[in-house]
């Protein structure tokens, strides 16, 4: 009986040792191939390769669409986890498009900016040595779009810089007001505070704001800085009425919490004088 109850205790001692063992083996190949699921045929096989074949990899790694899960079969399509057939047109592959093609081709993700590009004096110039997306963007090595690509390098391309920069300083300053009203949100939004409303006002101001970017007109600039201008002084004003109504309530909060400080102490006063009698 005895020899059979440590034949039970060796058992379960057994099983508390190898099911997680177990668990570990089982479990460490397929976390192997989810790491391994990131890195698409098409990076590795271009990365192997010399000259303007591995170039694309390179410039890639670092971008903006990088940074953001943006791939190659994200633009180029066709299969990223089958070598075989991973530049197959049956497969979506689109390979790379002619310049005039190129709006159209990044405009399947960038919806909006597509429409103002198409409606700017660039955009009317497509196809007939106007620029793109990918001259002032670049192709793999894709920058985030700012102000900073307003540059007289970039302009000086094609043409005098001096319109260009007359646009940037115009939307400069409201590119920093949208910026520190931003943080003004944030602060009141991590004391708790509901900032619901001033966010949507924002998101909307943003999102007119960022219409303008691709826009070549300066009356046009001018003219919409300054109405967003001015609804940014809107958001500014609620902004301070809200700031000022979460102080006035910390100052009334600090008073009621002296205040009961200070009865607590006059009535300890009170009981101490008044027991003596």
């Amino acid at each position: 009986m005895r020899g059979l109850i440590l034949s039970i205790k060796m058992i379960r001692r057994l099983v508390i040792v190898l099911i997680p063992a177990l668990a570990v083996m089982l479990f460490i190949p397929a976390f192997s191939a989810a790491a391994g699921s990131d890195e698409i045929v098409c990076i590795q096989c271009h990365s192997k390769l010399q000259g303007k074949y591995g170039e694309p990899v390179t410039l890639w790694q670092g971008s903006i669409h990088q940074e953001n899960g943006i791939a190659c079969n994200s633009c180029h399509g066709g299969d990223p986890r089958d070598a075989a057939n991973a530049m197959s047109p049956a497969r979506g592959f689109l390979g790379v498009p002619k310049e005039k093609d190129i709006p159209a081709f990044c405009g399947r993700c960038h919806v909006g900016v597509l429409k103002d590009y198409l409606s700017s004096l660039h955009g009317k110039a497509a196809g007939t040595g106007g620029p793109t997306c990918v001259t002032c963007h670049g192709n793999h090595k894709v920058v985030k779009a700012s102000l900073d690509l307003i540059n007289e390098k970039n302009c000086s391309r094609c043409h005098d810089f001096k319109q260009a920069e007359i646009i940037k300083m115009a939307m400069a300053s409201t590119e920093s007001r949208i910026l520190i009203i931003d943080a003004g949100i944030n602060g009141l939004k991590q004391k708790g505070i509901d900032t619901d409303r001033l966010e949507k006002g924002l998101f909307s101001v943003r999102n007119s704001f960022h219409s303008l970017f691709h826009t070549v007109d300066i009356t046009r600039v001018e003219m919409e800085t300054t109405r967003i201008q001015a609804e940014l002084q809107k958001l500014d004003d609620l902004l301070k009425i809200m700031d000022d109504q979460q102080r006035q309530r910390k100052l009334i909060g600090a008073f009621a919490v002296a205040g009961a400080l200070l009865s607590a102490l006059l009535a300890y006063l009170l009981r101490k004088t008044y027991g003596r009698f």
